[in-house]
């Protein structure tokens, strides 16, 4: 998957549109999995990631996401818990369980982005990145958060 920047789109560097969020969301993905996988921190990765030609605006939503997806795994993990029953996060596929993250992150901290669109995006990323069979265990989970925070449940810190 490419996502750097292609010829031809637009260079706009205040806010992303829909297609470069979701190249953005793609690569905050694979800074995480970068991350989780090779066991080295965040800023390591991006440091790769900033070595590339993005669109600005992709470069600082991605490296947002990524950066505050791994800051805030103490509010988002147990938010996936609690909704993933009888699942562990460690026996989670591990692009699964990142995708859930990126998508809790934004849940919590990006409210220009309505949460239906955000479990949307999520999905997007599974079909990608993940098997078919990912897709209804990450609407399932993604949904049961998004119902839950929507009726005000506190949200649990890790």
């Amino acid at each position: 998957m490419n996502i750097v920047r292609r010829r031809g789109r637009s260079n706009k560097a205040d806010t992303p549109d829909e297609p470069t969020r979701r190249q953005s969301r793609e690569a905050a993905l694979q800074l995480l999995y970068q991350s989780e996988i090779g066991k080295i921190p965040i800023d390591v990765a991006i440091e790769t990631f900033d070595r590339l030609e993005f669109i600005p605006s992709q470069r600082e939503f991605s490296t947002w996401l990524a950066r505050g997806t791994a800051a805030h795994l103490k509010d988002i993990d147990p938010l996936i818990k609690r909704s993933a029953q009888h699942w562990r996060l460690a026996r989670m596929a591990v692009i699964d369980r990142l995708i859930m993250r990126i998508a809790v992150f934004e849940f919590l901290y990006a409210h220009d982005t309505p949460r239906t669109v955000v479990i949307n995006e999520a999905i997007e990323l599974a079909r990608t990145f993940s098997g078919n069979e990912a897709l209804p265990f990450v609407n399932g989970v993604l949904d049961d958060i998004k119902r839950r925070l929507e009726a005000g449940e506190e949200v649990p810190v890790g």
